[in-house]
């Protein structure tokens, strides 16, 4: 069952304000959507919106959510000021759908940029802008699941990135080399792992428990 990001109150806001974010970087300050996106996950702003915090779902306005970002992650030449949207174009609708991907996925943006870009999303507009929000969760879905297909679980890239054979791993955590093989070939779910097991794989491996599990569609 997948868990919402944020209170669905703050939903509604969150969306326009990222829309609002998002078109303001790129129809009024001329970058890249893709530029601003990237910005936006280096500045740390995307965690806490993720993540509901309060300043960027209400506090701030989207542009002034747009400047922070850009504040964070070096200003470049001058800043117009608009406090809302006079577009509402393609990149407002990228934003703004983006926004209610995340809150009904639970997946961090950083997770999601993994397998899709801004430009994409809004090459999605014409086709998808006047649907509702469920056909993009499901063409988002479907693109996602077919990239996951063809990348290593989070187990075999950490355990990787830490050197270990999976027998190694086996011998150092205790938890049978059937089982993380299992785990990686995605026949047995790592997320319904007693926590025990997981503990014990994310000591060896360096990582916190969370960096391990597997985001379901």
């Amino acid at each position: 069952m997948k868990t919402c990001a944020y209170d669905e109150f703050y939903l509604p806001m969150a969306m326009e304000n990222l829309g609002d974010a998002l078109e303001y970087a790129v129809c009024e300050l001329a970058l890249e959507p893709d530029d601003f996106f990237q910005r936006f996950l280096a500045s740390g702003v995307a965690d806490a919106f993720g993540n509901g915090n309060p300043v960027f779902m209400a506090g701030l306005s989207g542009a002034e959510m747009a400047r922070c970002v850009l504040e964070r992650t070096g200003t470049i030449g001058e800043m117009p000021f608009i406090n809302a949207s006079v577009y509402k174009g393609a990149e407002y609708w990228a934003g703004w759908t983006l926004a209610y991907y995340q809150w009904q996925s639970g997946r961090p943006f950083s997770n999601i940029y993994r397998y899709i870009s801004i430009a994409e999303i809004i090459e999605m507009y014409h086709p998808l802008h006047e649907a509702p929000e469920s056909k993009f969760v499901t063409a988002l879905d479907e693109i996602i699941s077919k990239k996951q297909e063809n990348e290593p679980t989070r187990l075999q890239f950490y355990r990787k990135l830490a050197g270990y054979s999976q027998k190694q791993l086996a011998e150092v955590s205790g938890i049978t080399l059937r089982s993380i093989q299992m785990y990686e070939q995605r026949n047995k779910d790592i997320n319904k792992a007693k926590f025990e097991t997981v503990h014990r794989l994310s000591q060896v491996l360096g990582c916190r428990m969370e960096n391990l599990i597997e985001y379901s569609i």
